[in-house]
Parts: C-alpha cells; sequence; structure tokens
C-alpha cells in the first residue's frame, strides 16, 4: 500500500515538472519577435480579408447582421453594415504594418468578444428550436467566410482573441513602422 502510494506521489512530482516545463517553454516561444510579428500579420491578414468580403456584399450582410435581433433601428442596421467591414480593413492594415499595434488588438478584441457571444447565443437557438447537435449547427455568421460550422467558428474566434490578447500584452516592436500612434515623454 505504502508502495503504491509512493508511485501516485512520483507521477504527480513527474507531472507537475512537465507542466513547469511546458510553461516555461511556452513563455520563452511567446516572448520571440517571430512570434508576435507572425501573429500580427496573420491577424492583419484575416481581418484585412474578412472586411474585404463584407464591404464587397454589403446588402448581404445587412441581411445577415438583421438576422442576429440585436439592432431594430434600420439607421443603426446600415451604419453598421456599411461601417464595421472598413473598421476591420483599417485595423487589418495597421497590424500589418505594425503601426498602433496595442490599439489595434484591443479595438479587434472589442469586436471580436461580443460577435463571438453573439454567434454563441444565435447558435444555442437554433440548437433549442431545432434540436440539432451543436457542433452541427452552420449558418452564415457574417464573418465573411460564407456558412461556418459553429463549434470551428467559436475555436476560431477564441484563437483570433488569444492572439490579439498576445499582441495587447507583450512588447512588439520589432518590425513596426511605428508601434504607437502618440510618443511616450
Amino acid at each position: 500500500m505504502a508502495h503504491r502510494g509512493r508511485r501516485a506521489q512520483q507521477r504527480r512530482q513527474a507531472v507537475c515538472e512537465t507542466v513547469k516545463v511546458l510553461t516555461a517553454f511556452i513563455a520563452e516561444l511567446l516572448s520571440r519577435d517571430w512570434v508576435r510579428v507572425g501573429a500580427r500579420w496573420i491577424l492583419g491578414a484575416v481581418f484585412v480579408s474578412m472586411g474585404l468580403n463584407k464591404a464587397v456584399h454589403p446588402v448581404d450582410f445587412l441581411k445577415i447582421v438583421r438576422e442576429y435581433h440585436m439592432v431594430e433601428s434600420p439607421v443603426v442596421l446600415n451604419l453598421i453594415a456599411a461601417a464595421l467591414p472598413w473598421f476591420e480593413v483599417v485595423c487589418g492594415l495597421l497590424l500589418l504594418g505594425g503601426i498602433a499595434v496595442r490599439g489595434s488588438a484591443l479595438l479587434l478584441i472589442g469586436m471580436l468578444v461580443p460577435f463571438s457571444i453573439a454567434v454563441l447565443n444565435r447558435a444555442m437557438a437554433i440548437h433549442a428550436a431545432k434540436a440539432i447537435a451543436f457542433c452541427a449547427i452552420r449558418f452564415d455568421c457574417g464573418c465573411g467566410a460564407g456558412e461556418v460550422v459553429i463549434c470551428h467558428k467559436l475555436v476560431e474566434n477564441a484563437a483570433l482573441i488569444l492572439l490579439s490578447i498576445l499582441l495587447l500584452a507583450g512588447p512588439n516592436r520589432a518590425w513596426c513602422l511605428r508601434h504607437d500612434l502618440i510618443r511616450p515623454r
């Protein structure tokens, strides 16, 4: 009995040691400039392409925004459909160029979190109404990629949020044209 207890203790210690090593490796990897530059470029490219796709098809985007039933005013709906795609494109271009990186990342988080919650709410409503397995639910969420599987979209959004947090949290001045819009004194 004591032998089993010792072996369990050794396994717990080995797991703790593995977690420490893995955590140190991830922290070291995330501190690398090329990881932050890659995150910036991935986010920038994703938002430029999604924003342009929505901007090219504003009527389709307007219809999708209307399906969320978050805004009733036609003026506000039209404003969202007209402005949001270009806002995404500008944020993406800023990230690609390395201009106002933290501000752009913060704005993307401000767009991604409510959008992800809205997609989740809409998917849960469809799940409740049609009794479809949650990960089998598919619809055009308005992201510019067409019809998507909701579980995949939520994972994708979580990854984009994590990349944005990475850019927001750390020093990422490598290959930036101008990291901050206002120079600190």
